[in-house]
């Protein structure tokens, strides 16, 4: 079918190209998703993501702010950023989310690929482009459905090609771009700013006494809201940022843990120990060597491995 006249989609279509833990990989999945299947918590992968909203609106949260999108804005996402979409009440939202590793280039290449990359690097990668701009997009996207349903012995290389050609376009506009963040002055905004700054401050002493104290909110007022907007308690927000932030160092650094614990604002190892193994279900040192052998055998992580 044709949205808005343009954009070829197909409910339910997949194409994946290798694995998440291999230089080269897509994944491209056209699908719908409501509010009943909101995700829980902000995740994060070790590939780069794009998502593409392809209905009215949606919410965007990453690194615990809000963000509204609407038709065909992409939320362009590096590795390791903490994010999760948000779908509102009613209607199934249709979306394309597309992930996807480039392998590391040589020479003039490498250059050219770190600077197309750049564009998930902007302090807000959310891309939005007038109607002209989005004609372009719109006929890459199409050409990347239709090569993908090729069986031609290239169609690999086809894809890749034509998904190059999507970044280059997205680059070579980025300058054109027309998303600004909205300033909410409602309650949800503000419990987003706050959370924002948990995200930002989360290896500092937080607590709902200081939080409550800095934006100048009584602690009652402060913990019934938090809990209403974000579905947490103000502690099990602070701990699940500070474990997602954890799971990170622990898969990618060869850091101790005890060094681990202290840089992500637990003020002992068995206070680390022990909320890790209440939202993990196991203990850090089982979690890396767990999680690290599945990722040297080229096997998807199962923390950070999560469709949107």
């Amino acid at each position: 079918m044709l949205l808005n006249n343009k954009l070829i989609y197909e409910k339910g279509y997949l194409v994946e190209i290798g694995k998440p833990t291999e230089n080269l990989y897509y994944f491209f999945d056209y699908d719908e998703r409501s509010y009943d299947i909101n995700m829980e918590f902000q995740h994060f992968h070790n590939f780069y993501e794009i998502h593409v909203l392809l209905d009215d609106n949606a919410n965007h949260i990453i690194e615990g702010n809000l963000y509204r999108i609407e038709f065909l804005d992409f939320v362009c996402l590096k590795p390791y950023c903490l994010h999760k979409s948000e779908y509102p009440k009613g209607p199934p939202k249709k979306r394309l989310i597309i992930q996807f590793n480039i392998p590391v280039q040589s020479g003039l290449l490498q250059d050219n690929v770190g600077d197309l990359l750049s564009i998930f690097e902007a302090p807000l990668p959310i891309y939005r482009f007038e109607q002209n701009n989005q004609d372009l997009i719109i006929h890459t996207l199409n050409e990347i459905f239709i090569a993908s349903k090729s069986e031609s012995a290239v169609r690999t290389l086809s894809i890749h090609c034509k998904f190059i050609d999507l970044l280059c376009t997205i680059y070579n506009h980025r300058n054109e771009n027309i998303y600004q963040a909205e300033t909410l002055n409602t309650t949800a905004s503000k419990i987003y700013t706050i959370a924002s700054y948990i995200h930002n401050h989360f290896n500092e002493e937080l607590s709902l006494n200081t939080l409550a104290q800095k934006f100048f909110l009584s602690k009652y007022y402060l913990s019934h809201l938090f809990k209403e907007v974000t579905g947490f308690s103000i502690t099990d927000y602070i701990q699940m940022t500070r474990i997602r932030n954890a799971q990170q160092l622990l898969l990618f650094t060869n850091k101790k843990i005890t060094d681990i614990a202290a840089q992500c604002g637990f003020t002992s190892f068995s206070q680390f120990n022990r909320v890790f193994n209440k939202f993990c279900k196991t203990s850090p040192s089982d979690y890396r060597k767990k999680e690290s052998m599945i990722y040297s055998k080229k096997n998807p992580l199962s923390v950070v491995y999560i469709r949107d």
